[in-house]
């Protein structure tokens, strides 16, 4: 999740594509006739494309897997629907927001700033509230990033090996020489974009979740080095992406064999969406784990705690918090809100992460949920590696085996995501 404050793309609600997505009932998921059936009748549509049988290089109007469909409704269409047997609910398709451009707004500028500041006074020693001793520092060395020292990584036997993580994002540089002879499956599902990362933050995201042991230059940044990467473009090079194709994402990573699909992204609104809670509810029945960031509409500098957007409040969904250097929330960093699924599940290493950036640059150094997300995704497949552990059953062996903090639940939920044997 991205915001102009920490160097990602940030989370916009009120954009709309002018499309509908149609959540369908459990009975018609898996009865692909009788989906696209009832789908052409609540929408009018001569021919529904299923993604059961669609070309590469289409859109489908049905997401087979997932039970939902996309499609332009008229307002009767859409009443119509609502009062359908056959409909959990009718959405409008939402556009997330990333950066504008690919350079930094002079509003990011003095809100990082802002951050930077606040975070830098309580880490160079401000002793609290209380009179409390400042917490020590955990700084990156010239062989390992923080994170992966605080999270267990760095001793941890697992590598990954044998584990699919898809990270859903701006796309990848696959000419990257840190990722030179590594397995990656790509796909844009951006019309027009090829999988590239122009914007650096899915590149930086993949970094972290499954970057390589032995970078060429460089400390160590990346968790699940021998992992199967799935890199899905769902955000295109304007730092924006619909709803539509991240759910066409979730559905092609679970077809391709992920067992963690790991999206730093979303939308600040204070409510759950049935089509990404049924998504990640299917997704955790095919033994299949969505992590999401939480959000960065916090400014807790300020006194504003911000909530979990979506699609991380989604019950069926992992968000993910973000901590600092000295193990205390992040100043973006999201707080549980009151809707059924709000809360933050876990927390992860999110300020100044050093990871990989797309060439000529190559790696860079960045802040936000999103940066916390491919911690806990690269860590969740060390797990299934050491256990065997799949959907719902990793997803408890992650909250029980993370490190409680002297912070509310409601900030970093079970705690700070650790590696096994750490």
């Amino acid at each position: 999740m991205v915001d102009p404050r920490t160097a990602e793309p940030a989370r916009a609600g009120g954009t709309h594509t002018g499309r509908h997505l149609l959540v369908l009932r459990d009975d018609l998921v898996g009865d692909d006739a009788a989906a696209r059936a009832a789908v052409g009748e609540l929408t009018g549509l001569a021919e529904v494309t299923s993604s059961r049988d669609r070309a590469a290089d289409t859109h489908p109007t049905l997401l087979s897997r997932l039970g939902v469909a996309v499609a332009e409704l008229d307002p009767d269409r859409v009443r119509s629907a609502r009062a359908d047997r056959r409909v959990l609910s009718v959405e409008p398709e939402r556009v997330l927001r990333a950066l504008t451009g690919p350079g930094l707004s002079a509003e990011y500028l003095r809100g990082f700033a802002d951050a930077a500041t606040f975070l830098a006074g309580r880490a160079g020693g401000d002793p609290g509230p209380a009179g409390a001793p400042p917490a020590p520092r955990i700084a990156d060395t010239d062989q390992l990033t923080w994170g992966l020292q605080v999270t267990g990584v760095d001793v941890c036997p697992e590598t990954g090996a044998g584990i699919a993580v898809a990270v859903l994002d701006s796309g990848f540089d696959l000419a990257h020489p840190d990722f030179a002879g590594r397995e990656i499956e790509s796909r844009s599902f951006v019309d027009g974009q090829p999988v590239h990362d122009v914007a650096g933050h899915g590149t930086h995201c993949a970094g972290t979740a499954c970057g390589p042991l032995a970078p060429g230059t460089g400390r160590r940044y990346g968790v699940a080095h021998e992992a199967r990467l799935l890199v899905g473009k769902v955000l295109g090079d304007d730092g924006s992406g619909t709803d539509a194709g991240i759910l066409e994402g979730i559905e092609w990573a679970i077809g391709a064999g992920a067992q963690i699909v790991s999206m730093s992204l979303g939308a600040d609104l204070n409510e759950v969406s049935t089509a990404y809670e049924n998504a990640g509810r299917r997704a955790l029945d095919a033994g299949v784990l969505i992590v999401a960031a939480a959000g960065n509409n916090a400014e807790r500098s300020a006194g504003d705690t911000g909530f979990v957007g979506v699609p991380a409040n989604s019950p069926s969904i992992m968000a993910v918090g973000a901590v600092d250097p000295v193990l205390a929330i992040a100043d973006f960093s999201a707080a549980a809100s009151s809707v059924d699924g709000g809360q933050v599940d876990i927390a992860g290493p999110g300020v100044d992460v050093y990871s990989s950036w797309p060439l000529p640059q190559g790696t860079n150094t960045i802040s936000g949920t999103s940066m916390a997300t491919p911690h806990v995704s690269g860590i969740a497949a060390l797990w299934a590696q050491r256990t065997g552990a799949r959907g719902r059953e990793l997803w408890t062996g992650l909250t029980r085996s993370a490190q409680r903090l002297p912070l509310s639940p409601d900030d970093v939920g079970a705690g700070l995501v650790r590696a096994p044997g750490a």
